[in-house]
């Protein structure tokens, strides 16, 4: 209703705007023409007055050329960007306007869908009431999710990788503790939830929506928040990200070396490449043993 007012009125200023300069026309085309003669009288034998006006008209011409060069340059890249690589934004965390648009924009896409998911802890992507998939998760059709092993290497590279000293190995623990019992409790409601336990270090954070992946990179010494949203979309052009992040997921998914967290067992289910069972390990007991990167006993 916001958006449907702000369009109205802002018709409406054109309108008036318009019918104005319109309006004004006869009476400022007349200004001109009876005081054209009188003004070039007075500055055609000003030296330096014309010498300024063609310097002034010379930049200014410089910076429009400089302009459509520069704005057709960006299009060529904004066209090659669309239409080969499927890249439909690089949304910014910092902008609270763009987080709302993003937010709305998946929630579009991804209700009563199938999700696919990479991330780390998955807390500030779907368990916490403001992320950007809390709603999605809850009322989608399948959601196949993939999280660190909180007592996995990858999570001690991870944390060890973060300079910020909030984010420690208990902290990312607990966020992964928590994330696992939201999925459980959804599970308890009989929502189709499958959730996988990785050991390696994250790369991409990924999200399937519909025909969108959303991805960001998990670079070192940097907090996923901060790092900017890749968007892309599916199209019939092969040369688009698409494909080749949607295949990341699936050979991810696939991998018989990444067990399946049983929710009710509280165990990793190891399959082999027919699915069929291979072994159980329970989650808890990896605390037994894991030792971090740097030799440190695991908390």
């Amino acid at each position: 209703m916001f958006k449907s007012i702000t369009n109205l009125i802002y018709h409406i200023a054109i309108l008036v705007l318009s019918a104005t300069i319109a309006l004004s026309l006869p009476y400022t085309g007349k200004l001109i023409a009876d005081n054209y003669l009188t003004y070039w009288t007075l500055i055609e034998n000003e030296k330096p007055f014309l010498i300024s006006v063609e310097i002034a008209v010379a930049v200014l011409l410089i910076m429009l050329f400089n302009y459509l060069v520069s704005n057709w340059k960006n299009r060529k890249f904004s066209k090659m960007a669309r239409n080969d690589m499927g890249l439909v934004l690089a949304a910014h965390p910092k902008s609270f306007r763009v987080k709302k648009h993003l937010k709305k924009f998946k929630e579009q896409q991804g209700l009563e869908k199938d999700v696919m998911l990479i991330g780390s802890t998955g807390f500030n992507t779907f368990v916490s009431p403001e992320s950007d998939l809390h709603h999605i998760i809850q009322n989608c059709r399948e959601a196949k999710i993939m999280l660190l092993n909180p007592f996995g290497e990858g999570a001690c590279l991870r944390t060890k990788s973060i300079p910020d000293p909030e984010i420690t190995l208990e902290h990312f623990r607990e966020q992964i503790t928590k994330s696992i019992d939201f999925l459980k409790s959804l599970k308890i409601l009989q929502k189709d939830i499958t959730l996988k336990l990785y050991e390696e270090t994250p790369l991409f954070k990924l999200t399937v929506l519909g025909d969108y992946v959303f991805m960001k990179y998990y670079h070192a010494g940097l907090n996923v928040q901060e790092m900017p949203e890749y968007i892309f979309k599916h199209s019939s052009n092969h040369c688009s990200m698409f494909h080749p992040l949607y295949q990341f997921f699936l050979s991810r998914w696939r991998n018989p070396t990444i067990p399946e967290y049983d929710f009710e067992s509280d165990e990793l289910v190891y399959k082999d490449n027919a699915g069929n069972e291979v072994t159980r390990e329970k989650l808890a007991s990896r605390t037994m043993n894991q030792t971090c990167v740097d030799g440190s006993a695991a908390p």
